[in-house]
């Protein structure tokens, strides 16, 4: 059984070696552990600090390409490079407490989960402020809407996934992997445990984002693109129905006052209600549109989860590491490891 522990890091010389000087060396049901570092476009000492404390394994990006395309690339490149049967995700910034990955990955070793998310039991965070921590309380609900499950602390990025899940799972979106992977999760009838744990004390701001409010911005078109993608008679349906009904208030309206003969005067209700019964046929066009996409996505989906089951799957994990190398997207370079020097995959 074999641990791959990802850390995304953005100019994290400072930081990085907190993290790295607390990883665990052993792990109960672990056979070998393996860190790998995404270098999302760095411009400080990162790579060297983290080549002076061993790690061998990088992902470059020459520039920053976000956190969730950090995800993606470094998920390939420990699924298909590394051999990984498990990838944990944490931090460059020590949020999180590398001391209790060992508990994080259990649900998975055990078999009871595909996927663990670490509570960060984020009432009890000192440096939330309380508005942030109702606004995480209320995302995580409205995640759990959109995916099905009952998970505490949805915007927890402290994660352990399984080889089966990764394969399943797609990341589309350009913010955060966190809330699509969830939803994603949660639709494909993938089992999510939540782990209880401590947070580290704070080291800098995010640069994930500027501000709560922009988080939220980006959070919930994530979520609902990610919810319109799985359900989208949910909300068409929705829609529609209620612009027809508002719409047939108006529209009654002035044929009973056409029939009483007074409708001369009342030519406003006419057009407003066309225009919402009008917005309701479009809104029943699109669940019909947005349907058929649906049921072509799913065959897209099996179709690559195939495609990553012989790409990733048991007959296709490397012997010697020291001479793999894997294709990477448009414009991208990838090095091929080395025991000696460590392997680095570089994507512009």
């Amino acid at each position: 059984m074999k641990l791959v522990i990802q850390i995304p890091c953005l100019n994290e010389e400072e930081t990085l070696p907190l993290v790295l000087e607390t990883m665990p060396k052993e792990i109960p049901g672990i056979d070998e552990i393996e860190l790998l570092v995404i270098d999302d476009g760095s411009t400080d000492r990162t790579v060297e600090v983290a080549k002076s404390y061993g790690v061998r394994h990088f992902v470059h990006h020459t520039r920053n390409m976000g956190l969730a395309r950090s995800f993606r690339d470094g998920v390939e490149y420990a699924l298909g490079v590394m051999g990984a049967d498990i990838v944990v995700n944490t931090d460059g910034d020590n949020q999180y407490p590398q001391q209790m990955i060992g508990d994080l990955v259990q649900p998975l070793l055990r078999g009871e989960a595909d996927i663990a998310i670490g509570d960060r039991q984020t009432a009890t965070i000192a440096h939330f402020s309380p508005f942030k921590k109702v606004m995480q309380r209320v995302g995580s609900e409205v995640v759990n809407f959109a995916a099905g499950t009952e998970l505490p602390d949805a915007a927890s990025g402290f994660r352990a996934y399984s080889r089966k899940a990764l394969i399943r799972l797609n990341i589309v979106t350009q913010f955060s992997y966190c809330m699509e992977t969830i939803i994603q999760a949660g639709n494909k009838r993938l089992k999510i445990a939540s782990v209880p744990i401590t947070t580290n004390p704070k080291t800098r701001e995010s640069r994930l984002f500027k501000n709560i409010f922009q988080h939220m911005a980006k959070s919930g078109q994530a979520i609902m693109r990610s919810y319109i993608m799985f359900k989208p008679h949910t909300i068409f349906t929705t829609l529609g129905v209620l612009l027809l009904v508002v719409g047939l208030i108006p529209f009654l309206r002035f044929l009973i006052l056409n029939w009483m003969g007074t409708a001369g005067d009342h030519i406003q209700s006419l057009i407003l209600g066309s225009s919402l019964l009008v917005g309701s046929l479009l809104s029943f066009a699109l669940l019909i549109i947005s349907d058929l996409l649906r049921t072509n996505r799913v065959l897209l989906e099996d179709t690559l989860q195939r495609l990553k089951e012989i790409q990733y799957g048991e007959d296709a994990r490397p012997a010697d590491v020291r001479h793999v190398t894997l294709p990477g997207p448009a414009g991208s370079v990838v090095d091929a490891p080395t025991e000696d020097a460590g392997s680095a995959r570089t994507t512009s």
